[in-house]
C-alpha cells in the first residue's frame, strides 16, 4: 500500500509539493479557528 511505503533517499524533493502542503496546512488551521470562532460566539457571546 501507498502510505505503508519508506520514503525513496534518490527522490529529489519538489518544491511544489512542499508549497502544497504548506498552503493546505493554513487552510486547515484557519477553518479550524472559523469553527472556533463560531462555536465562542454561539455559546458565549450570545445577547
Amino acid at each position: 500500500m501507498y502510505f505503508f511505503r519508506k520514503k525513496d533517499p534518490n527522490r529529489p524533493t519538489s518544491f511544489n509539493l512542499k508549497v502544497m502542503h504548506v498552503i493546505n496546512a493554513i487552510a486547515i488551521s484557519m477553518f479550524l479557528i472559523g469553527i472556533t470562532w463560531k462555536l465562542i460566539q454561539w455559546f458565549f457571546l450570545k445577547k
